[in-house]
Order: structure tokens, then sequence, then C-alpha cells
């Protein structure tokens, strides 16, 4: 886990939160978002349901989140899941997303970007990796248009920095 200073942390939790006082955050995020899943249902790459996805240290793999994505989780996570720091695993346990329960993502519907491209399918590698490209440049791109901070952040730090792990 790449881990940020207190300093990072607070220039992360002041982005995040301009980004959620923009009128527009939520509709042009889901937009975004809207189009990955167009794309993956084109493409329909096979998901075991092994939640390897979510066990980043297990699988050798991070999970980064931009200001926006992280703005409009945050938005959204109090009606999806009302969760606070407390009630969620220590952060780094097993090396896994708080947010996995038994294999399952719990936040599923309000995911960041990188949690829905990601597949198992090995056929589908080449794919997810053009995929993130396009997308992330979307996301930077709507960062620039909306006139929000752009960082990029491990998504475990990024909770960490708004309050939704310890």
């Amino acid at each position: 886990m790449l881990a940020l200073s207190d300093e990072q942390m607070e220039v992360l939790r002041q982005a995040v939160h301009t980004a959620r006082l923009h009128p527009e955050l939520l509709t042009r995020v889901r937009a975004v978002y809207a189009d990955i899943q167009t794309q993956i249902n084109i493409r329909a790459p096979r998901c075991d349901i092994s939640g390897r996805c979510c066990r980043f240290d297990e699988f050798g793999h991070r999970l980064f989140v931009t200001t926006i994505e992280l703005a409009a989780f945050v938005q959204e996570i109090a009606p999806v899941s009302p969760v606070t720091a407390a009630a969620l695993p220590v952060i780094g346990a097993g090396g896994a997303c708080v947010f996995q329960q038994n294999k399952l993502c719990t936040v599923h519907t309000i995911r960041p970007f990188g949690c829905r491209v990601f597949f198992c399918d090995p056929r589908a590698q080449e794919w997810q990796q053009d995929q993130y490209e396009a997308f992330h440049l979307r996301l930077k791109q709507l960062h620039v248009e909306l006139s929000i901070p752009y960082l990029y952040v491990e998504w475990r730090q990024a909770l960490k920095a708004v309050g939704l792990s310890a």
C-alpha cells in the first residue's frame, strides 16, 4: 500500500470536499460509469465471483481512484451502506478492500472505475488495459471540466483520508 503523509491526506480530504460541492459531480461520474458498463456489456468478460479483485495484497494488484471518483463514492455511500470507520476492519487487514464480505462487494453499485473494469478473465487482459486507459483519460478530463483538483490515490489510503477506514 502506498501510504500518504498526514499533509497529503489533508490535501485529498479538501479536494474531495470541494468536489462534493459541485452540482454536476454525480451526474457526470455516473455518465462515465454508464459508458464503461456499455463497453463491459459488449465485451462480456468473465467474472468468477471469486473476490480476487478485492484482495489486493494476496493477488498483487492495487486499486487507485481519482479525486472525482472518491468524491462521488463518499456522496453515495451513506444511502447504500450506513458505515463509519469504527464499523470497518482495520485498513490492510488481510490486504483486502474493507467493503468485501464473503467474497462479495457490499458497495457494488457505487464502486469506483478500477473495480468496474477489473475481471479475472485472462482473455480480457488487453481489453481491460485499453478500457482503463481510455476511461481514466475521461475521468482526468472531467477534473479539468469541473475545476476539481486531480489526485490519483491508492484506494485504501483514500478511504482512510475521508474517514471510511481506520
